[in-house]
């Protein structure tokens, strides 16, 4: 073989290598380039599972508010109607306290309707709260005065001046009361 030959084939061989490196070298950038691409497609696909979780949590969330807030509304929608009936309730209780016959027909229709009414509170689950001689609890009564009693417990409701009532365990009117303290001792 020639010199020249032999250079061409080197030359041939160099180019031949020299393609194969750079052949390498591309491939080896394209799997890098992939690899990076799938990286950030697989923690954006991690991302949107995220907030996919958290909507499903919060409609979750949203739905039991919504079905909390319908049951307190079936609950406790009679509140508001409870309010404006308890002043005819107390009026009813006034009148029957100054009653002077039990033969008086008026006192005994009077005496029927307040029986009536009081069933009607007692089914709706309307419960009256009369703390007489209990202890005093700021969750239910309303202190008007406080008064000295040397015969009662301290902090004791001595007087009821007006009847609390609670709808299904969640108080419509705290009951106004005089609280009874220690003597003073001199």
């Amino acid at each position: 073989m020639s010199d020249i030959e032999e250079k061409a084939k080197e030359c041939v061989s160099a180019d031949i290598d020299e393609l194969s490196l750079a052949t390498q070298e591309a491939e080896d950038f394209n799997q890098n380039e992939t690899k990076q691409e799938v990286q950030d497609l697989l923690a954006e696909i991690e991302a949107l599972k995220d907030k996919v979780l958290r909507a499903e949590a919060e409609m979750q969330n949203v739905r039991r508010r919504a079905d909390k807030d319908v049951q307190n509304a079936h609950r406790f929608g009679l509140e508001r109607l409870v309010q404006h009936i308890l002043p005819i309730v107390d009026s009813l209780e006034k009148a029957l306290e100054s009653k002077v016959s039990q033969d008086d027909p008026v006192i005994q229709g009077v005496e029927l309707t307040f029986k009536l009414l009081e069933d009607l509170l007692s089914k709706e689950a309307i419960r009256v709260i009369d703390p007489l001689g209990e202890p005093f609890d700021p969750n239910l009564h309303e202190a008007m005065s406080m008064v000295e009693h040397s015969e009662m417990e301290p902090n004791s409701v001595f007087a009821v001046v007006q009847k609390g009532y609670t709808l299904n365990e969640r108080l419509v009117r705290p009951a106004m009361v005089m609280v009874t303290k220690a003597p003073i001792v001199e």
